[in-house]
């Protein structure tokens, strides 16, 4: 190890007699930047003007200064320093503190649907029924779809790095698209059940387990739902809400078997001798047509953001406001893009200033526009290209010009 190191600063040496030996007239006293960032590094170059210098005039100092020390002494901070208080009490960011919210809620449909899964399963081995093994498929289906949301929550969370600089929020836009696959699975099996039904009535069981089982998911689903809705319209998660409709799904296909089941009773209360058998699968239709309605809007929602539509108009007048609230230091706007991805947003346009106005002030304007905006959507990306206006009024620039036509006329006289 001492032989490599030796090697190291024979190698440094020799560069720096190279360096040195460049130098028009090589002197301590000469105040040379770059005999003074040689002599920062640790390498001390003992010359007198007037003379050549030899390798034996450059010393090298022993043990050989640490990497962090020769980049600070050329001007370069390496972004390390050592941990203080204030690291250990540093603040949870917004955007870490709504991954954590997101992720807590998503592990809890996971689990909860696990548990319906392993007590359904249980409940029907050790009674013997059929419908209530039956339920526990209908929950594995359910404990895939909360798995999904899961998983593209957390991926969805993770910053944006090199090989995706706009971040990895459609996942959730991708998430929310399987999981309304899903749902129009779950509601076409619905229907083909039903339609059987009807072709071919048969006499309904007893309720016995399953009505039970079916009333105690529902009542968890209903719970868990509920919060997965409320996290996800606060945190505009497309995947929770994905997630919150497939479990309300099982809600609806219990209050319909529930109602249908008590039409039946009713009837033939009111009515003996006569079948209301039929009533049941009707009511399972008219909860898979519910059911299709739900998972269309969430089809639509999600691929507007995978087709990177623009956003909503009341958010884009929201954007206007807070640009035209600069007038007339902004002159105008155009170009204005925008589009969601996930639960972020971004935003572009150029904005057009006076072509006096200095660069310092231009920012300033475009940073206050874009913390105006932050405020009501914080996950948002605000790209501003700023331009001189040159009053041309060119068609484009008419569109979003915020002068009126004196303001106009008098900016074209003051024009050179």
């Amino acid at each position: 190890m001492r032989a490599r190191e030796y090697n190291v600063a024979l190698d440094c040496q020799r560069v720096l007699l190279l360096l040195a030996q460049r130098l028009p007239t090589p002197s301590r006293e000469s105040g040379s930047p770059v005999l003074g960032r040689c002599a920062a590094l640790g390498f001390l170059l003992p010359c007198k003007s007037g003379r050549e210098i030899s390798p034996g005039d450059v010393t090298i100092p022993w043990p050989l200064p640490r990497k962090e020390d020769k980049l600070r002494a050329l001007g370069i901070v390496t972004g390390k320093r050592s941990p203080g208080p204030r690291d250990e009490e540093r603040p949870e960011k917004p955007m870490e503190s709504t991954v954590r919210r997101k992720t807590s809620v998503a592990l809890l449909s996971v689990v909860s649907n696990s548990a319906l899964v392993l007590l359904k399963l249980v409940v029907g081995f050790l009674v013997g029924s059929i419908s209530v093994i039956s339920e526990a498929i209908h929950s594995a289906v359910d404990l895939l779809a909360a798995l999904i949301a899961f998983v593209a929550v957390r991926k969805s969370g993770k910053p944006a790095d090199a090989d995706h600089p706009f971040g990895h929020g459609k996942v959730e836009n991708i998430s929310g698209t399987v999981e309304a696959v899903l749902i129009f699975l779950a509601a076409g099996w619905i229907i083909s059940e039903a339609v059987k039904k009807l072709r071919y009535p048969e006499p309904l069981d007893e309720p016995g387990w399953g009505v039970l089982v079916m009333l105690f998911s529902a009542v968890v689903n209903t719970v868990v739902s509920q919060l997965l809705f409320k996290v996800g319209r606060e945190t505009d998660s497309l995947a929770l809400q994905a997630d919150a409709w497939h479990l309300r799904t099982d809600v609806y296909t219990s209050a319909g078997v529930m109602v249908g089941l008590g039409l039946i009773w009713l009837g033939e209360s009111a009515f003996p001798g006569t079948h209301f058998h039929w009533l049941y699968p009707i009511a399972a239709i008219c909860v898979a047509l519910l059911i299709i309605k739900a998972a269309y809007e969430l089809t639509i929602k999600s691929a507007r953001d995978l087709l990177d539509e623009s956003l909503p108009p009341q958010e884009l007048a929201l954007i206007r406001s807070h640009i035209q609230e600069f007038t007339p230091e902004v002159r105008g706007f155009h170009r204005l893009r925008t589009r969601k991805s996930g639960s972020e947003r971004f935003v572009e346009f150029h904005m057009l200033v006076d072509a006096d106005m200095s660069v310092d002030r231009s920012h300033q304007i475009s940073d206050r526009i874009t913390e105006a905006i932050k405020e009501h959507y914080p996950e948002t990306t605000v790209t501003v290209h700023i331009e001189p206006c040159h009053r041309d009024c060119l068609p484009e620039c008419v569109e979003e010009c915020l002068l009126d036509d004196n303001e106009r006329q008098a900016a074209r006289k003051k024009s050179p």
